[in-house]
């Protein structure tokens, strides 16, 4: 497999991709990755540059889905005296964004995550904790991203990319996913959500599935949510339950459930 790379390294990458000896579990390396990332700018669209698709890496600026998949890319790459080599974070990236791990333009990114889930499952490398816990399903009904063009810079001015869009919106849509509706998660949530799962927060946006990403983290017996918020600016770690974030987004339905699988 090819990587078409254009990567940002620096200070923040390279201390990022040391990962800590004493953190075995699955699990643990997840969350101790992603705390690595702690108070790094928020910043959207990173992704989003001129020319054909490749494979971007920028540690200095990360939204959502970017510092998952960032730390997911480190969590799964093998270490050597504690350290992860760049050919395998990337590698490992480029399967976690794009369909199959091939990069094959726009589309072959993975812009709506149940897409991104389904990837990650088929190829191995995650699993669906809520596929067999989650308490409800729902339909999924997915269109935003073509009804919503002039939004997306590589569909604003790109019918092609439109209609390749709009086919992957029908292949997902109807699809039945299981979820943990907001209203059954308790303030210090599941023993069956653990610490450094990742966390899929549901929508009832018109379109759309997923809404944000973070990494689930127990603070005191209190399930908080580790992640990139685009109100601070930065990473951190919700000063709320997530259950409260949840009550407190009226667009916000419920979680999935997501764990690496190494």
């Amino acid at each position: 497999m090819k990587v078409m790379t254009k990567i940002m390294f620096s200070a923040i990458c390279a201390a990022a991709m040391i990962t800590s000896a004493s953190a075995q579990d699955s699990n643990e390396v997840m969350l101790s990755n992603g705390i690595k990332y702690l108070d790094v700018p928020y910043v959207a669209h990173t992704l989003e540059m001129n020319g054909p698709e490749e494979l971007i890496i920028n540690c200095d600026e990360v939204d959502c889905t970017t510092f998952v998949e960032y730390v997911l890319a480190e969590s799964l790459s093998p270490t050597e005296e504690g350290q992860v080599a760049e050919g395998d974070f990337a590698e490992n990236l480029q399967k976690i964004r794009y369909r199959n791990g091939n990069i094959d333009g726009y589309t072959s990114r993975l812009h709506y995550i149940s897409d991104w889930i389904n990837n990650g499952v088929s190829n191995g490398f995650l699993e669906d904790v809520t596929a067999t816990k989650g308490t409800a399903t729902e339909k999924l009904s997915i269109s935003y991203m073509t009804t919503h063009p002039q939004q997306y810079k590589q569909l604003a001015n790109s019918n092609e990319n439109v209609a390749k869009m709009k086919e992957i919106e029908q292949s997902l849509s109807g699809q039945t996913i299981n979820y943990l509706p907001k209203n059954k998660l308790p303030y210090n949530g599941f023993n069956w959500i653990k610490n450094g799962d990742i966390i899929a927060i549901t929508t009832n946006t018109p379109g759309l599935d997923v809404v944000h990403l973070g990494i689930a983290f127990y603070v005191d017996s209190k399930l908080t949510l580790l992640h990139a918020s685009s109100t601070d600016k930065k990473v951190e770690v919700s000063k709320v339950a997530l259950s409260q974030m949840l009550k407190d987004n009226s667009k916000w339905t419920g979680i999935r459930v997501l764990r690496m699988k190494k």
